[in-house]
């Protein structure tokens, strides 16, 4: 909080978001859906790795893409983030994060790769909520 105003200043929202990012990380690395969605808004667009290309529109199909993700992983796949950035305003913010994303099979054959996320997020009611992410590896 800044002593001058009482409003949060820049680094408590970026610390809020590095924590709302890491939890949601380790709720897709548990398979938890419940917690992959919290903090997620309902107009949300996601652009992802697999299929539909043109996005995701909206939570409910957010949530419906996570379950093929969550059996291909629980075979022994990792999500790891590895580095994780945050810039904040006063009510829009992104993110960007390199994670490990990968069997062990898929990191001995390919140790550098690395899955690449940015995220878009927007403050409503006090509270951070993404709006917009997107998933992709490089493409040799």
């Amino acid at each position: 909080m800044s002593e001058e105003t009482g409003e949060p200043d820049e680094t408590d929202d970026a610390a809020q978001i590095r924590a709302l990012i890491t939890k949601w990380a380790d709720a897709v690395h548990r398979g938890d859906l419940d917690g992959v969605v919290a903090d997620h808004a309902e107009d949300l667009v996601m652009y992802d790795v697999p299929p539909p290309h043109h996005g995701i529109h909206g939570l409910a199909a957010y949530r419906a893409a996570w379950p093929p993700f969550f059996a291909w992983q629980a075979q022994g796949a990792c999500f790891d983030i590895e580095t994780l950035d945050v810039t904040a305003g006063p009510d829009v913010a992104w993110a960007h994060a390199l994670l490990r994303c990968a069997t062990p099979e898929e990191l001995s054959e390919h140790p550098t790769l690395r899955l690449r996320l940015t995220f878009g997020l927007r403050k409503e009611n006090g509270r951070w909520l993404v709006a917009h992410e997107h998933h992709s590896f490089p493409h040799d």
